[in-house]
């Protein structure tokens, strides 16, 4: 491993920054356009938002937190429920919802400290919550990866689904046998293989591409211009729970760049400050039509490898992906991926989702000897991935991912013999 090259404030040459930040862009470009793809918003408008998300992030932790900020796999299926029980325009007013939870969060935070919540959400709740996520949506990665619609019907298809097989095993075959920036970018390398074989067997249509305009600014989603802003009990119960779980998920990010690092972000600029920075990076993404934000690991894994920590570098990711959202051709070469090959990476990207939350489980030797472990982590599972739903009227139900992050919030609190030695303090 090389030596250390850039600290966090040090400002790298021209022609190195320009590499560098091109690396980071491009270790999270295939995650942050895939949430987009799977859920119907525009990966143009997520490309462009992640972009001004992470250059506020950076602000608002006066220039102390390199981390980028790229499209939240948590919201994918409330943000599909949202759509569908109130449209699009529905699943942006959640996304706002939630940077308030944030905004709430944050201020406590500075008032009382951290510590009240690092206790609130251990690795039991959130272990149990974060597999939920991944294996509450694997039923849309299978079928985009094995089915084509015929007349509005899901039918399989051996063709497609030969497809997302080879993106599957490019994507395996990247993350097992390089090392380096190129075993971080399994998702753009794998979706990038796959639609290339795509072309082989003749399943993409390249009209879009010929149609667009080499320069096209982004279709944004405005609130009270291309949907009227009307909340409901239903909407904020679906969208504002997932906070617990991408809370968590900031707070574990940030104790793991600080330990690369060598900073306590956590005490300085302050867990309130790095909270407050996502929560008003996914305010922005919801009011310009873009998904959720959360921090990326992907880039943590650059930083890792490369030790340039410089947040210059990671500004300069957030421009180049503000500018590549402008490039019609790009974006539209992007819409014509293939819902095959997208299935055939979520395949894998779901199960690492999951399987890091049994990680988070084994990493904080959580004992399932203890009855009261085993209770929590077993009825989330089941209420979540099993889509259990409280409905207590026509307009107001609580469902699937969402009840099971509350229920394993209560059931903490609530049964006896709860401990405070394993919290989110411990995550390495």
């Amino acid at each position: 491993m090389s030596e250390k090259v850039l600290d966090v404030h040090e400002k790298p040459r021209v022609d190195k920054w320009i590499a560098l930040s091109l690396q980071h862009m491009f270790a999270m470009f295939g995650a942050t356009i895939l949430v987009p793809q799977l859920v119907g918003l525009s990966p143009a408008i997520a490309l462009l938002t992640s972009g001004i998300a992470t250059i506020v992030f950076v602000l608002v932790t006066g220039f102390k937190v390199p981390a980028y900020l790229g499209s939240s796999f948590a919201f994918i299926t409330p943000i599909l429920f949202a759509t569908k029980t109130g449209g699009i325009g529905s699943a942006m007013i959640g996304s706002m919802f939630v940077a308030l939870v944030y905004a709430i969060v944050a201020l406590l935070i500075w008032r009382t400290g951290p510590n009240w919540i690092m206790k609130l959400l251990p690795p039991v709740v959130v272990g149990p919550v974060i597999m939920v996520i991944g294996l509450g949506v694997a039923p849309i990665a299978v079928e985009l990866a094995s089915t084509v619609k015929v007349e509005g019907v899901a039918v399989y298809n051996l063709l497609h689904f030969s497809a997302a097989l080879v993106t599957l095993a490019a994507a395996i075959i990247c993350l097992l046998f390089f090392r380096g920036v190129i075993s971080l970018m399994p998702v753009l390398i794998g979706i990038a293989v796959g639609y290339v074989y795509s072309i082989f067997i003749g399943i993409i249509n390249f009209a879009p591409v010929k149609e667009a305009n080499w320069i096209e600014i982004p279709k944004f989603l405005i609130p009270g211009v291309d949907y009227d802003f009307v909340v409901t009990p239903t909407l904020l119960i679906i969208m504002v729970p997932i906070a617990i779980v991408t809370i968590s998920e900031h707070i574990g990010h940030q104790l793991v760049l600080g330990s690369v690092v060598k900073k306590d972000f956590i005490r300085e600029p302050g867990l309130n400050r790095s909270l407050l920075g996502d929560g008003l990076g996914t305010l922005i993404s919801g009011l310009l039509g873009g998904p959720p934000k959360t921090t990326y690991g992907e880039n943590i894994g650059v930083m890792a490898i490369t030790r340039i920590y410089s947040v210059y570098v990671i500004v300069g990711a957030a421009v180049f992906a503000i500018g590549f959202s402008f490039v019609g051709k790009l974006m539209a070469v992007i819409q014509t991926i293939p819902g095959a090959v997208l299935g055939g990476i979520s395949i894998l990207l779901f199960g690492i989702i999951a399987a890091s939350g049994l990680r988070m489980l084994v990493d904080h030797k959580i004992d399932f000897d203890k009855q009261r472990n085993l209770v929590i982590v077993s009825v989330i599972l089941v209420i979540g991935i099993g889509g259990a739903t409280l409905k207590f009227s026509d307009t107001f139900e609580v469902t699937g991912m969402a009840l099971a992050a509350i229920v394993g919030v209560l059931l903490n609190i609530l049964l006896p013999g709860r401990s405070d030695e394993e919290t989110l303090e411990k995550i390495e």
